[in-house]
C-alpha cells in the first residue's frame, strides 16, 4: 500500500462559517463599488461574531448592514433556525450578536496598490501556488475531489432533511496508491478508507445514522474502478453520538482551512487566506492565477500533475518570479521552456488577473466570492479561472 489522504469541510464548519460570511463583505462591496479594498477577518465563537480588519470603499454598511448580512449568510449555510437542534446543540440567528471593528486601509498601502498609471500594485508581498493533476475530472488530486463528492452529497441532504441531519460535516477520504512509483505518476488504485462526521437530531440512533450515511456514501458517484463498497473502510461518526455542533461547540476563524480551500495537502499553498481579501490582494488572485496556468498545462497533455509559483512584492505590478514544475512527469516540453513561455506570454499582474477573471465584477451570473468559499477556491469547472481556454497556446509549444 501507498497512501494519501485529504479532508474536506462542509459550510456548516465554523471556519467555513467565517470565510463566508467574510467573502460576503466582499461581494456586497464590490458589487456596488468594483474599486473597494477590503481585508477583513471573521472570529465566530458561541453566538458571537467579530469582524475585524480594513476596508475603504465608497459603499458604507452601517452596523445594522453587518448584521443583517451575518444573519443572512448564516441562515443560506443552515443555520435558520428553522431546523430541529436545540438553542443549547446548536446555533440559531436570532441571538447572534455582532460586532464590528473595521478600520480603513493604510494611505501607505493605497499608494502602491492604486497606481496613477492605472496598474495595480500588489496589495502584499507573498508567494502563490497552483496546482493541477489529471487523477481525477476536476484536474485536482484524487482523494480531494473524492472528499468534496462526499461532504456535497451529506451537506445537501442536510439542508433538505434539518429532521434528520446538521450542517456541520467533515469527509476525508484516504487513496492507495499501491506504491510509490503510482503516486508519482498519478495512478491511484482504489479508495482505501473513507470518514463521514455528520451531526444528527438526538431522536435518531446512531444506527439510523450510519445506514443513512451509507446511502448517501453509495450514491456519491464516487468511480466505481476505486471505490469497492465490500473492500473500503468506512468510518461513520466513528465516536458514536454526534449531536451538538456548530460554533457554539468549535469557534471557527478566517483562513484556517487553506488546505481543505486548496489542493487537500498533495501540493505545496500559498502564504495567505483566499477569503475576506479583494482582487488586489495577491494571496487570492496569484491562487487563481497559477491554478489556471497549471490546469490549462496539464489539460493540453504536456504533464501529469504541475505546480506553478508566483511572488510578489507589495506595491509591484510584475510578479517578482514566476516558476513550473512539472513534479517530473513531462511529456514533452520541459519545465525551463514552460516557465519561460508563461513568463513572456502572460503579464499576471494583479490588473491583468483581475481582467481576465473579471474579479471586480462578482455577480450571481458569474461567480460570487462567498460561494467559493463555501465550495473550495480551486476546482470547481464554473469558476472563470477554471476554464481551459489556452490549452491551444500551451499545445502549441
Amino acid at each position: 500500500m501507498y497512501l494519501f489522504t485529504s479532508e474536506v469541510v462542509s459550510p456548516g464548519h465554523p471556519d467555513k462559517c467565517a470565510d463566508i460570511i467574510a467573502d460576503t463583505i466582499v461581494d456586497i462591496l464590490l458589487s456596488n463599488d468594483k474599486d473597494s479594498r477590503v481585508a477583513s477577518e471573521v472570529f465566530v465563537a458561541g453566538n458571537k461574531v467579530v469582524i475585524g480588519g480594513e476596508v475603504k470603499s465608497k459603499h458604507r454598511l452601517s452596523k445594522a448592514d453587518y448584521e443583517s448580512l451575518v444573519k443572512g449568510a448564516l441562515a443560506k449555510i443552515g443555520y435558520d433556525g428553522k431546523g430541529f437542534f436545540t438553542r443549547s446543540q446548536c446555533l440559531h440567528p436570532g441571538e447572534i450578536e455582532v460586532l464590528v471593528f473595521l478600520n480603513e486601509q493604510s494611505p501607505d498601502i493605497n499608494q502602491g496598490v492604486d497606481q496613477q498609471s492605472g496598474e495595480i500594485g500588489a496589495g502584499d508581498q507573498g508567494i502563490m501556488f497552483g496546482f493541477a493533476s489529471c487523477e481525477a475530472d476536476e484536474y485536482m488530486p484524487a482523494a480531494i475531489s473524492y472528499a468534496r463528492r462526499l461532504c456535497d452529497k451529506v451537506y445537501d441532504y442536510a439542508l433538505k432533511h434539518p429532521d434528520k441531519l446538521g450542517v456541520d460535516i467533515k469527509t476525508q477520504v484516504t487513496v492507495d496508491y499501491g506504491t510509490k512509483s503510482n503516486f508519482e505518476n498519478c495512478q491511484p488504485q482504489a479508495i482505501h478508507t473513507i470518514v463521514v462526521s455528520a451531526p444528527s437530531v438526538e431522536s435518531l440512533h446512531i444506527d439510523e445514522v450510519r445506514k443513512l450515511v451509507m446511502q448517501l456514501i453509495l450514491e456519491a458517484d464516487l468511480p466505481k474502478k476505486l471505490f469497492k463498497p465490500e473492500k473500503t473502510r468506512i468510518l461513520i461518526n466513528p465516536t458514536g453520538k454526534y449531536v451538538n455542533h456548530s460554533s457554539l461547540h468549535d469557534s471557527g476563524l478566517t483562513g484556517r482551512k487553506l488546505i481543505v480551500d486548496s489542493f487537500g495537502g498533495y501540493s505545496p499553498i500559498g502564504g495567505g487566506a483566499q477569503s475576506s481579501k479583494d482582487y488586489t490582494k495577491v494571496d487570492r488572485s496569484g491562487l487563481y492565477a497559477t491554478r489556471w496556468l497549471a490546469k490549462n498545462i496539464v489539460a493540453a497533455g504536456l504533464a501529469k500533475k504541475c505546480v506553478v509559483q508566483l511572488s510578489y512584492a507589495i506595491g509591484v505590478a510584475q510578479p517578482t518570479s514566476v516558476s513550473v514544475d512539472c513534479m517530473g512527469t513531462n511529456t514533452s516540453v520541459d519545465d525551463d521552456k514552460l516557465s519561460e513561455f508563461v513568463m513572456k506570454t502572460y503579464p499576471l499582474t494583479p490588473n491583468w488577473i483581475k481582467n481576465k477573471f473579471a474579479l471586480d465584477k462578482p455577480s450571481k451570473d458569474t461567480f460570487l466570492y462567498a460561494n467559493v468559499a463555501a465550495r473550495g477556491q480551486v476546482g470547481q469547472k464554473d469558476y472563470p479561472w477554471e476554464r481551459l481556454d489556452a490549452v491551444s497556446e500551451f499545445k502549441a509549444l
